[in-house]
C-alpha cells in the first residue's frame, strides 16, 4: 500500500471522527464509530498490504523497521492532523495493526459530558487518583482531560510516563515532562524511580500493570506526590481488590493501609449510546476519600460497604454507576433501555425507575446507528 494511499484512509478516520481503526488480512479496513465497526468498501487487505502498512508507520519508531517481532506497540503521527496508537501484532503469521485515534485537541470536562467534580480532583496537592474502565471507555481521554486542567490552572512539574505517548500536551503555566517507554526510558517502574528526582508535583502513570508500578506509584503518592494513573477495573470495589491483589498475600493488609491512607480518589468510566444513537456519553462512578471509606478499604471484610457509603456521598460529590444513570436519564440523554443494560444491579434500578414513574417504557428498543460516512462505491480510493 502506498503511503499517500495509507494517509487518505487515516485522515477518513480522523475527519470522521472514528474512534479506532482496524487493518487485518482477508478484512476490508474497518472503522469504530460509537463502538460499532463499519466497513470502509475499499477493498480486502492482503499480506503484503499489511506489511506495508506496518512498514510506513515504523519509519518513525526509533526502535527501526526490523520486522521480526510479534507484537508492538508505538505512536504514529500525521503532522499538523492528529496521532495515532498503533499495536501491531500477528495473527496466522500476517500482520495485524489497530490504531486508536487520538483527537487532536484535549477537551474540557463539559465537553466529554463529565461531571464537574472531576476539576475539584485535578487541584488535590497530593494521593493517589485512578481513572478506571475497560478498553475502549475514555480512560486516557479523561485523564489528558485532569493533567490538562492542572497545566491550564496551576504552575507545577508535571512528569508523564506513558506506553506510548498519546495526547501531547503544550505548556501553559505547569512545566511538562513526557516520556514514553521503550524510548526515553526501559520500564514504568525505572521511570517512577527517576521521576522522584526531577522535582514533580504530579506524575502520571500510563497504566497500573505489575507490583513493581504499583508499589512504585504508592510510594510517589506516600511522599507528598500526586500521582494519577489508570487500571482496567468495572468498579470502586474491584479497583481496590485488583490493587491488593498485586502483592503477596502476607503483605495484602499492609497494603489496604497504604492504600486507605493515600487514594483520594477513583474514577470509573462506562461509555454508553446516546438517546439519539449517533455518539456516546460516560457513565461515571466516583469515588472519593472518606473515614468511612478508609475504613472500608483497610478491613477486606467490609469491601462490599463500599458501594453503599459511596451512594450516600453525593454531598462530598460522589456517586455510583446507578445514580449517575438516573441522571442522565432525567437529562435525556440516553434511553432507558441503554441505562437498564448498564446498571450495576438491574432488579433494583428497574425498581427506582417504577418510583420514578417519569420516563417511557423499558422495554423500548434503541436504533441501529448511522454510519457516519458514505461507503465508497469501489477500490479506487
Amino acid at each position: 500500500m502506498e503511503r499517500d494511499k495509507l494517509y487518505r484512509l487515516l485522515r477518513l478516520g480522523l475527519e470522521k471522527g472514528a474512534s479506532d481503526i482496524h487493518f487485518q488480512v482477508g478484512y476490508l479496513p474497518l472503522y469504530r464509530f460509537h463502538g460499532e465497526l463499519v466497513e470502509l468498501r475499499y477493498k480486502v487487505l492482503t499480506p503484503a498490504d499489511t506489511e506495508q502498512i506496518v512498514q510506513l508507520l515504523l519509519e518513525a519508531d526509533p526502535r527501526g523497521p526490523n520486522l521480526e517481532f510479534n507484537e508492538r506497540d508505538l505512536a504514529f503521527e500525521l503532522p499538523g492532523e492528529g496521532r495515532f496508537r498503533v499495536n501491531i501484532s500477528r495473527q496466522r503469521r500476517f500482520f495485524n495493526v489497530v490504531l486508536r485515534v487520538i483527537p487532536p485537541q484535549i477537551k474540557a470536562f463539559a465537553d466529554l459530558n463529565l461531571p464537574a467534580v472531576l476539576a475539584d480532583i485535578a487541584q488535590l496537592r497530593r494521593g493517589y487518583v485512578l481513572v478506571t474502565g475497560a478498553t475502549g471507555m475514555g480512560k486516557s481521554t479523561t485523564l489528558a482531560t485532569v493533567i490538562n486542567e492542572i497545566n491550564r490552572t496551576r504552575k507545577c512539574k508535571i512528569v508523564t510516563v506513558e506506553d506510548p505517548i498519546e495526547f501531547v500536551f503544550h505548556h501553559e503555566k505547569s512545566i511538562i515532562t513526557q516520556r514514553e517507554i521503550g524510548t526515553d526510558t526501559q520500564s514504568f517502574p525505572d521511570a517512577l524511580r527517576a521521576a522522584l528526582r526531577q522535582d514533580p508535583d504530579v506524575i502520571m502513570v500510563g497504566e497500573m500493570r505489575d507490583l513493581e508500578t504499583v508499589d512504585t506509584s504508592l510510594k510517589a503518592a506516600e511522599t507528598g506526590h500526586l500521582v494519577f494513573s489508570t487500571i482496567h477495573t468495572s468498579d470502586v470495589a474491584s479497583t481496590i481488590g485488583r490493587l491488593v491483589s498485586f502483592f503477596p498475600t502476607e503483605e495484602q493488609l499492609q497494603v489496604r493501609a497504604r492504600l486507605a491512607d493515600n487514594l483520594h480518589a477513583v474514577v470509573c468510566l462506562r461509555l454508553l449510546a446516546n438517546k439519539k444513537q449517533n455518539g456516546r456519553v460516560p457513565a461515571v462512578e466516583i469515588m472519593r476519600s472518606t473515614r468511612s471509606i478508609q475504613e472500608c478499604i483497610k478491613d477486606p471484610a467490609r469491601s462490599h460497604e463500599i458501594t453503599e457509603y459511596i451512594s450516600r456521598g453525593r454531598g462530598e460529590k460522589m456517586q455510583t454507576f446507578d445514580q449517575h444513570l438516573l441522571d442522565l436519564l432525567r437529562a435525556n440523554k440516553i434511553s432507558v433501555a441503554t441505562a437498564l443494560n448498564a446498571a450495576s444491579n438491574p432488579t433494583d434500578f428497574q425498581t427506582k425507575l417504577e418510583m420514578e414513574g417519569d420516563f417511557s417504557e423499558a422495554t423500548e428498543v434503541d436504533q441501529k446507528p448511522e454510519v457516519p460516512f458514505e461507503i465508497e462505491p469501489d477500490g479506487r480510493f
